[in-house]
């Protein structure tokens, strides 16, 4: 058995293509969707993953507008910038880009965004109308990453009613919500948040008919583990240094790629979930101005 690819680049730019059509059909209304970038400090990865989602908008046909400061900047600097987004009339959505450098209160920064505009959907009053909306249309931001893996499997017909779920890992951006996301009336999965006190986390994993890898631990799911025909998603990453052509880093998964040969479906890491994470920012940064 080889799983079927779960192709997040090939989703992610049907996606783009369907938010390009609703794009021409706002600004026809008068109605000019834009998104916002902050990026405070020098983080690589950050950086391009800034610069990846400006790419996007460019496609979609989106208006957006870039916000750097030094990685020496205060909490009065960042504080500064979210005002000046919050009140942007030309940004419908906007990011504060994660990490931030040490010293910076996240929790803090997130809380001042405004929550219309808040196109990670990360901030305390979103996520909590994630966790009333058991049911019925949200129509709030969602995470990114948790509405990019159920848009995903639900476009590859995976079967979600009834599925029994893992998910490795209880991170904000990840697991904690995508929980909440599957278990709403409508997608009605059954899940099993897992971390690293877990016990018995091989047991559950292999009794799981979907399975996400959201660690952060490079091949931390084994082969073993993965019940056969079951959906995998490699979610979590980790830079690994010096192992790649000419000593460059490489990036590597949670999950180990023998697992393709169990699977029924499977999301690879990098070109699975990461371009649907970008997708549904743009999507939400829509949503926004459709509001």
């Amino acid at each position: 058995m080889t799983a079927i690819k779960l192709d997040g680049l090939a989703t992610a730019k049907a996606i783009k293509a369907e938010l390009a059509e609703r794009v021409i059909h706002l600004k026809q209304k008068g109605i000019t969707p834009g998104l916002g970038t902050l990026l405070v400090g020098d983080d690589p990865g950050s950086h391009s993953y800034v610069a990846g989602k400006h790419r996007d908008c460019a496609e979609v046909g989106i208006h957006s507008i870039r916000i750097d400061l030094p990685e020496s900047a205060s909490a009065a600097d960042v504080r500064s910038a979210i005002r000046d987004l919050n009140s942007a009339s030309d940004v419908t959505g906007y990011i504060v880009q994660l990490p931030l450098p040490f010293g910076l209160d996240t929790n803090a920064m997130l809380e001042l965004i405004d929550p219309d505009k808040d196109a990670d959907g990360l901030h305390p009053i979103n996520l909590g109308r994630l966790v009333l909306g058991v049911s019925g249309e949200l129509t709030s931001p969602l995470p990114c990453t948790p509405a990019g893996i159920v848009e995903l499997l639900s476009r590859y017909e995976v079967p979600l009613k009834g599925a029994e779920v893992a998910i490795i890992g209880r991170g904000v951006t990840v697991g904690r919500p995508l929980g909440l996301l599957m278990t709403r009336k409508g997608i009605d999965s059954t899940v099993t948040l897992l971390h690293s006190a877990s016990r018995n986390l091989e047991e559950a994993v292999k009794c799981a008919d979907i399975v996400i890898g959201a660690l952060g631990v490079a091949h931390f799911v084994q082969p073993e583990w993965i019940k056969p025909g079951a959906a995998v998603l490699d979610v979590g990453i980790t830079r690994i240094e010096g192992e790649g052509e000419g000593g460059k880093a490489t990036l590597v998964g949670d999950v180990d790629p023998r697992v393709a040969e169990i699977a029924g479906w499977l999301s690879p890491n990098p070109g699975g979930v990461g371009p649907m994470t970008r997708a549904m920012l743009v999507k939400n940064v829509v949503d926004a101005a459709s509001r």
